[in-house]
């Protein structure tokens, strides 16, 4: 049931007439999440900020519908799925993260057709983007987002682009298909979503080398804690020091339980959903559940709680704690849940290498 604030929240969103009055609703409501930070658990804070961006993009892509059809492009002459990757695929969206997105559309047999399809949802993704961008979500550096044609495609062009990239076992291939893996619908027509999600799955089944690439991908970026329990810090440099938590604590154990996901044909997308998913399927038992999601639950709050105004803590742009921050309790708590990923990441090799025979 929702509570009062909460449903007051959403019905204000829902009923924002412009991007001006989404981009107030998103500023108080951030400001009122990092008043509230040091009462909420990471999970719950996790819960309520990505509420909160869901309800606001899903709201802006319904306010571009409606602009292009006051300049006179009309209706979505289709039905279209936006769907969110990365962060906002997983619901780990931190207050300042920026934009991954893809678009499918419905297949016409009619080139005419086609042709205005392609234009329209150019422009809808185009106007998206551009909107959310003034809303505070930065682009994807990468440029993957539906503004790019090869991320906005009819559901046939999916499904050959799908087909291509098991196809070829390339690295960036195989990079395309973890981003994919992370996809989930936020606006538009889920059964299209399901479509594609559905033939990435059933496309996994005939390609086992494709799993042993995600497996080596997967292992590439190494948990940052020694053989002897201890930190590594960045050795040179201006960053000398500093602990990467981004890509040396929280990415390596995204792509572990997203990876370990994969393979027992799990859709959820989630970081602790796929953990929940994994125990309920008994390739996780309790205590091993309950140690990573108690783990991935600090890493998360480390991303999350330090980009408040109000916490001692702080996260440099690259995702690094500065040397100056990283305090004894601090060590003490980030060893403990460095030693949970590294211990994940390490049943994936051991998979790896069973399965495959690779180091």
């Amino acid at each position: 049931m929702l509570s009062p604030d909460r449903e007051k929240r959403l019905l204000d969103i829902a009923g924002a007439g412009d991007l001006t009055a989404l981009i107030e609703i998103r500023q108080k409501e951030q400001n009122r999440l990092a008043t509230k930070v040091a009462a909420f658990k990471a999970s719950d804070l996790v819960e309520s900020l990505n509420e909160l961006h869901d309800a606001l993009i899903a709201r802006t892509i319904a306010l571009a519908e409606n602009d292009l059809a006051r300049m006179g492009l009309g209706a979505p002459p289709v039905p279209y799925a936006y769907m969110l990757l990365g962060s906002g695929g997983r619901r780990e969206q931190t207050t300042y993260s920026d934009q991954d997105s893809c678009l499918v559309y419905a297949d016409t047999a009619d080139e005419d057709k086609a042709a205005l399809y392609r234009v329209y949802f150019a422009r809808l993704s185009e106007k998206i983007v551009n909107d959310l961008i003034a809303m505070e979500y930065p682009p994807c550096e990468g440029e993957v987002m539906s503004n790019n044609a090869e991320w906005r495609l009819p559901l046939s062009g999916w499904m050959e682009k799908i087909d291509g990239w098991f196809a070829e076992p390339a690295w960036e291939n195989v990079r395309y298909l973890l981003i994919f893996a992370d996809a989930r619908h936020i606006y538009g027509d889920s059964a299209l979503a399901d479509q594609v999600k559905s033939h990435f799955f059933g496309d996994m089944l005939n390609h086992p080398v494709i799993a042993k690439r995600m497996m080596e991908n997967t292992i590439r970026r190494k948990v940052l804690v020694g053989v002897f329990g201890q930190l590594l810090t960045e050795q040179y440099g201006e960053d000398a020091g500093s602990l990467d938590v981004k890509y040396g604590a929280y990415i390596p154990m995204v792509n572990a339980f997203r990876l370990l996901a994969i393979q027992a044909n799990i859709r959820e997308t989630s970081t602790f959903g796929r953990i929940e998913c994994l125990r309920r399927a008994k390739l996780l038992d309790d205590d091993e559940a309950a140690e990573y999601a108690e783990a991935f639950s600090f890493l998360l709050e480390i991303r999350m709680f330090t980009e408040t105004p109000n916490e001692s803590v702080r996260l440099t742009a690259s995702g690094k704690i500065p040397a100056e921050r990283l305090t004894k309790v601090l060590r003490t708590q980030l060893k403990k849940a460095l030693k949970s990923g590294r211990k994940i990441q390490r049943r994936v090799q051991r998979e790896m290498q069973d399965r495959f025979g690779g180091r």
